[in-house]
C-alpha cells in the first residue's frame, strides 16, 4: 500500500484520468472528491463487498 500525506484542496493523480482531491478534513473524517471517467466504477468498500456478495444495493438515507 502506498501512503501519501495531503492537505485540504491538494490532489492525487492516478494514471492519466483519475484525480482524488481532499475536499475537507474534520476531526477523524476526510471528504474526498473523485474525478474519474464514467466507465470507471467507484464505490465505498462496504458497498463494493456487498455487491460482490450479491446483496442488493441499498440507497443511503
Amino acid at each position: 500500500m502506498l501512503v501519501l500525506s495531503r492537505q485540504k484542496e491538494q490532489t492525487i493523480v492516478i494514471g492519466d484520468n483519475i484525480r482524488i482531491t481532499i475536499v475537507e478534513v474534520k476531526g477523524d473524517k476526510v471528504r474526498l472528491g473523485i474525478d474519474a471517467p464514467r466507465d470507471v466504477t467507484v464505490h465505498r468498500e462496504e458497498v463494493f463487498l456487498a455487491l460482490a456478495a450479491g446483496e442488493p444495493a441499498r440507497r443511503a438515507a
